[in-house]
């Protein structure tokens, strides 16, 4: 007989969506924000300190169509 187990995992993903319509696109402004609060959010999520470098991967930075998704993912045990 195979020994083996099996889990349940949820998985969370964390994004922040900045509108960028053509012509002129996102303003950086409006990028720099989301950025910011998405970095402090994976801090929070992972209890990086402030003033310690997040890993290089922490964030992932997407365009859609008309948008810049800013995100990150992690996965824990199914409640």
């Amino acid at each position: 007989m195979a020994d083996f187990t099996s889990e349940t995992v949820t998985r969370t993903i964390r994004r922040w969506i900045v509108p960028a319509a053509e012509p002129w696109g996102a303003a950086s402004a409006e990028v720099g924000t989301a950025w910011t609060v998405a970095q402090n959010a994976y801090r929070e999520t992972f209890n990086v300190p402030v003033g310690e470098a997040l890993p290089d991967d922490a964030l992932r930075f997407r365009v859609r169509d008309d948008q810049i998704v800013i995100s990150f993912e992690y996965e824990e045990p199914a409640k």
